[in-house]
């Protein structure tokens, strides 16, 4: 396993061009973190909004960076392991110094201009994220702006085989995590301390996996009625394990760059209603029941209509507070957002999450969540841990 290879960079340069062509456009402006990614293998060290970026692709000409004096030495390790496709920047800095008399803040708008102008852009329409960015509107107040978000937003759907890679091993760890979660879960325990304890362990086993790439874990968990509240009732500091209640823990990880989700629903020791375990049935069903549905050809919408079947025949329709998933890979949370209206069909190679849930006030929340790759015959689920109730009970 590596980074998601230049290659993948140097092909979505290439698609870049081609919709400048048919679009007019003679350059597209990349600001935000997650497009900054797709588009240079650069991982943001900073706040755009507080030290501004640009990654340029002049139509017809080698794309270029305007980048933070912070990000120097990042640049430069990015550069060593080969992941930076965008070699050619200028850095400006925070202020000046006696040290550096070189470009300051003040002057990101002008270094964007002017680098365009070295290309032969000076006029004509940009297309950029959103709007353009103040300093870049001064200094080039002949230019026309596109917004380029609907593009670059399409562009994130499908995913390369070697980002489907990433994700597989990703999901791995996932896997393990669960298994850890599991082992080491005992009433009393502090859920908040444990989310931590859970991700150091994850930490150890990815840096055991993949020393010398980029991993990142998240844990979230709630138990018994507080998990009614799918993230959070925001005063649950002292929130502790309850034997005889059920727990929805979230675990979150990015491999280098690409991101899956893999959550489940647990009882720590043996239920205490039929309620409960009605609930965690039910949602096992409708999370299987959505993943069942994401074949390419068939509509977005189908997934969360499946979802919403399951549980209304077991009678916990009222209870449903959110959709049934959203997209996966570069973000988090991905585009498509809005799968219940979502009519057009799943791509191959698309990836979402299938986390349909239920909230009863007063009992608790039961969801799983499986990371899935849309297929062309059959849906890939990547996140293997199991959902059956007897392997989801934690002995005490």
């Amino acid at each position: 396993m590596a980074f998601v290879p230049q290659s993948v960079f140097a092909d979505r340069a290439v698609r870049i061009q081609a919709w400048l062509e048919a679009q007019d456009y003679n350059a597209l402006i990349v600001t935000t973190p997650l497009n900054f990614y797709m588009v240079t293998g650069f991982h943001l060290d900073v706040e755009p909004w507080e030290r501004p970026v640009a990654a340029v692709f002049p139509r017809g000409a080698e794309p270029f960076l305007v980048m933070n004096e912070l990000s120097t030495n990042h640049l430069k390790f990015a550069e060593n392991r080969d992941t930076l496709f965008v070699r050619d920047y200028t850095i400006y800095q925070e202020h000046q110094t006696t040290y550096n008399r070189t470009f300051t803040r003040d002057q990101f708008g002008a270094i964007v201009a002017d680098r365009l102008a070295e290309r032969g852009v000076s006029r004509g329409t940009i297309a950029v994220e959103g709007g353009p960015h103040p300093l870049m509107q001064i200094a080039m107040p002949q230019i026309s702006w596109a917004n380029a978000t609907r593009f670059l937003v399409d562009m994130r759907g499908v995913k390369y085989p070697e980002e489907l890679a990433i994700m597989r091993d990703a999901a791995l760890l996932t896997d393990w995590g669960q298994d850890k979660y599991m082992e080491l879960l005992k009433p009393g325990r502090n859920v908040k301390a444990f989310d931590f304890e859970i991700a150091m362990h994850m930490m150890e086993e990815g840096a055991r996996r993949f020393p010398n790439e980029k991993v990142e874990v998240r844990l979230f968990s709630s138990g018994g009625s507080w998990s009614s509240a799918p993230h959070g009732s925001g005063a649950e500091a002292a929130e502790a394990f309850e034997v005889g209640t059920s727990v929805v823990n979230i675990i979150i990880v990015r491999l280098n760059g690409l991101v899956v989700e893999n959550e489940r629903t647990l009882f720590v020791g043996q239920p205490k209603s039929d309620v409960q375990i009605r609930a965690f049935n039910a949602a096992t069903a409708a999370c299987e029941a959505a993943a069942a549905q994401m074949i390419a050809g068939n509509p977005v919408s189908s997934a969360d209509a499946a979802a919403q079947r399951a549980y209304e025949d077991a009678g916990f329709g009222e209870y449903i507070n959110h959709r049934t998933g959203h997209g996966l890979g570069i973000g988090g949370h991905e585009f498509p957002e809005d799968m219940p209206f979502l009519h057009r069909p799943f791509k191959e190679n698309e990836v979402f999450s299938s986390e349909p849930g239920i909230y009863i006030y007063g009992v608790g929340g039961f969801r799983h969540d499986d990371t899935v790759i849309v297929g062309k015959d059959a849906p890939e689920i990547i996140t293997k841990r199991s959902k059956t109730l007897e392997d989801q009970i934690v002995p005490v």
